[in-house]
């Protein structure tokens, strides 16, 4: 039987007005990859924060390797054996490698001094170790977000840690990126290091995680073995409601009759975009499959305005209609949820209510002033009708959730009354719960006439949402899938076929 490295009991984490842990229980055992599962709000967060030192509990106990512990600071947690890698790295971009590696622990010469040499050398080894070979001389901010990761896993590896928590690593990772990370948590693993992952991509959780424990709600849900548990099971448990009967259900292509409320024609634009043909009909969801830099982005730029094609035409309601700015995309009815919802989206220390409401101001002016309770009514309906979860209108929108904020961003475009809504990416980086509440709202705009145009890197999602897929390839359209055609296997198998067909002919 494996043995137990960490063991908490009856964790307890109170805050004003807020319980966020109610006796939470965790059992890692040594050399387990151990996923820590939950909506956003769930108390994954603050479980690691109690432990690592950040936050003191209320209540309970932690055991680590045999003893029991009260960790008061980060480094005290690290001189135990508990490191952390977090979503945003705690490193210093223009010092170099090996300084990171051992900032703030740099070993000394029998002279006091800082001895570089040392340092230089046990960079190197332990990163050869981990198979990561750079030039460990060179400022850190030069390399890749990939290798920054590999430098934070070494230097976690470095402080002999028993145990590495790693909260959401693959965020800025492409997917031959993430396959290196999964063979270095491997290793850790075969090296008896235990891992605890934090993900809501639940492809990872499945594929590199022996075990998962589910939180909901600041509660003890239950743990299971992987293999005991599929996705369906696992997200119903998060989010407390069978997420089996939300399954898309397979229909016949209804659009067929519908004139299109939009379409591209002959679109290039540099070498992105060879010749795009599309339209999107009236309540119709068009999804839009393909690989990272197919094209994707680019056709949702084009339709909204932001980017200007080289050759082509766009047609709104039958006619040409000339896009040269998204003001000329909003007057004609579209709204747009773009791929980066922090630096494109939200305007992070304005409110929710500026943010929602940002785009209708024009419309809630007379003579300069806003009409504030016109304006106060609209912000209030959004926020119950999309469950918004938000201490006031007037809360900052960097404090709330990243769920929470892309459905302030939906509402932004919602309350203009949109014809058309462009969706990239509209559920990365958020929780389950928060993508089942979106993807629910997204058929509600289909319910009511509303035209969605969807980009997805996660397949199933566009299976599960989409009346239409498109599959973009290299700036082409190269095959298209509609009602009961459409599946994960037929998506994924059009993408590889064209691949292939593009291989042969070069050759």
């Amino acid at each position: 039987m494996a043995e137990t490295l960490l063991e908490i009991e009856g964790l307890e984490k109170s805050f004003p007005g807020v319980h966020a842990l109610k006796g939470v229980r965790l059992r890692v055992q040594k050399g387990e990859v151990h996923a820590l599962m939950g909506e956003n709000g769930a108390g994954k967060s603050t479980l690691i924060k109690v432990l690592t030192g950040i936050y003191q509990k209320n209540g309970g106990t932690i055991r680590f390797d045999g003893e029991e512990i009260n960790v008061r600071t980060p480094m005290e947690a690290n001189e135990k054996g508990i490191s952390t890698i977090y979503q945003e790295l705690n490193l210093v971009p223009f010092q170099t490698v090996y300084e990171n590696l051992f900032l703030g622990r740099e070993p000394l010469s029998r002279y006091g001094q800082i001895d570089r040499k040392k340092m230089i050398a046990e960079a190197r080894k332990i990163l050869n170790e981990l198979g990561v070979s750079i030039d460990v001389t060179r400022p850190l901010g030069k390399y890749s977000t990939a290798v920054q990761q590999m430098v934070a896993i070494a230097r976690a590896v470095s402080i002999n840690a028993k145990l590495v928590i790693m909260d959401e690593p693959t965020s800025s990772l492409d997917s031959k990126e993430v396959q290196v990370l999964y063979r270095i948590i491997r290793q850790l693993k075969s090296a008896g290091i235990s891992v605890i992952f934090i993900s809501h991509k639940l492809d990872e959780i499945f594929e590199i995680c022996d075990r998962m424990t589910i939180f909901k709600d600041g509660e003890y849900v239950g743990d299971y073995d992987i293999q005991e548990i599929d996705q369906l099971r696992l997200v119903s448990l998060m989010v407390g409601r069978d997420m089996a009967k939300l399954e898309r259900t397979k229909r016949e292509y209804g659009f067929s009759d519908m004139k299109p409320i939009a379409e591209l024609k002959n679109i290039r634009q540099g070498m992105r975009l060879n010749g795009i043909n599309l339209d999107i009909r009236q309540g119709e969801v068009v999804g839009l499959a393909g690989l990272l830099g197919s094209g994707r982005t680019e056709i949702a730029q084009i339709l909204f305005g932001s980017v200007m094609p080289d050759e082509g035409e766009i047609f709104w309601l039958g006619e040409k209609a000339p896009i040269h700015s998204p003001a000329d995309a909003i007057r004609r009815g579209m709204g747009f949820c773009t791929e980066d919802r922090k630096t494109e989206g939200i305007i992070p220390h304005l409110s929710v209510r500026e943010n929602m409401t940002i785009a209708l101001l024009p419309r809630l002016q007379t003579f300069g002033f806003v009409k504030t309770k016109k304006q106060n009514a609209i912000v209030k309906n959004y926020i119950d009708r999309l469950k918004i979860k938000t201490p006031s209108p007037d809360q900052a929108i960097c404090n709330l959730s990243g769920g929470n904020q892309q459905k302030v961003l939906l509402a932004r475009w919602m309350c203009m009354n949109p014809k058309l809504m462009i969706l990239d990416e509209p559920t990365r980086g958020i929780d389950v719960g928060a993508k089942a509440e979106i993807e629910d709202l997204i058929r509600e705009l289909s319910s009511g006439g509303i035209s969605v145009l969807m980009i997805s890197s996660e397949i199933a999602e566009l299976e599960r949402n989409c009346d239409r897929i498109i599959v973009i390839r290299d700036g082409k359209v190269t095959g298209e899938l509609t009602g009961e055609e459409i599946s994960q296997n037929s998506i994924m198998e059009m993408i590889a076929k064209n691949g292939l067909e593009e291989v042969k002919k070069h050759d």
